[in-house]
């Protein structure tokens, strides 16, 4: 069993306050939660990099890592819970505070690569 990752990345417009808020919220949620808690789900903000790796200034990204992960199927499920928080929190951001919310993208990554 190898670990799997997944990569979200807030679009330009986001905040140092916003990264820090996504990643919260991403601990917050249930279904998120119970995997850190068990061991099976980390959860870290690290510099933000283009397509090739290269590190783009001050941008922060949210790599979650599956550890050990049992399959296909596991990954699929915390691909979805992801984007769901995702979209949770930029409805959530919309109502709290003024201005549209950064878009964001969650997309699997080769951890090793990362």
């Amino acid at each position: 069993m190898a670990n799997q990752a997944i990569l979200v990345r807030l679009d330009g417009t986001a905040t140092q306050s916003d990264v820090g808020a996504l990643k919260k919220w991403l601990e917050r949620e249930k279904q998120l939660e119970d995997r850190v808690r068990r061991g099976e789900l980390r959860i870290q903000e690290r510099a933000g990099t283009d397509e090739q790796g290269t590190p783009m200034g001050a941008g922060m990204d949210i790599l979650l890592t599956l550890v050990n992960c049992a399959g296909a199927a596991v990954f699929a499920e915390v691909i979805r819970d992801v984007r769901q928080a995702v979209e949770a929190w930029r409805e959530n951001r919309r109502q709290v505070e003024s201005g549209d919310p950064p878009n964001g993208t969650v997309n699997p990554v080769d951890p090793d690569a990362e």
